[in-house]
């Protein structure tokens, strides 16, 4: 079992349980949060392993957070895996191809997620 502690941040709370329920079967512990102000405050209390980071959240998205956790000195190497269905929604959202590109995430997996690619990439992380 490979361990390590995964932050899990995403508005969904089906898709939450659903890939919480995933990583843990794999040995991973889990912590939750469901917007980006909550990951700032979960991440303050226990820093992540590896942080699993929606784009498309409210009162803070996934570009916002990731773009602060990377400019910090004490969060910057927290390996961050952004998961979005931007790609498909650009033209009707305010998120650009260009922000995503400029995120300095080390993967980005499109939604739906399927739970062996991001088991993989969190693997790969830590």
């Amino acid at each position: 079992m490979p361990g390590g502690y995964v932050l899990l941040v995403d508005d969904d709370p089906d898709l939450v349980e659903t890939l919480t329920m995933v990583l843990e079967s794999k040995g991973f512990e889990v912590g939750k949060a469901y917007d980006g102000i909550e990951a700032e405050a979960a991440i303050k209390k226990r820093r992540p392993d590896v942080l699993i980071l929606d784009v498309m959240m409210p009162r803070k998205n996934g570009y916002e957070l990731c773009r602060e956790l990377k400019s910090n000195k004490w969060t910057q190497d927290i390996p961050i895996i952004m998961l979005t269905a931007v790609g498909d929604a650009v033209p009707t959202t305010t998120y650009s191809h260009a922000e995503g590109m400029s995120m300095e995430a080390e993967d980005f997996i499109a939604k739906p997620v399927d739970a062996a690619t991001l088991v993989e990439a969190v693997e790969r992380l830590l």
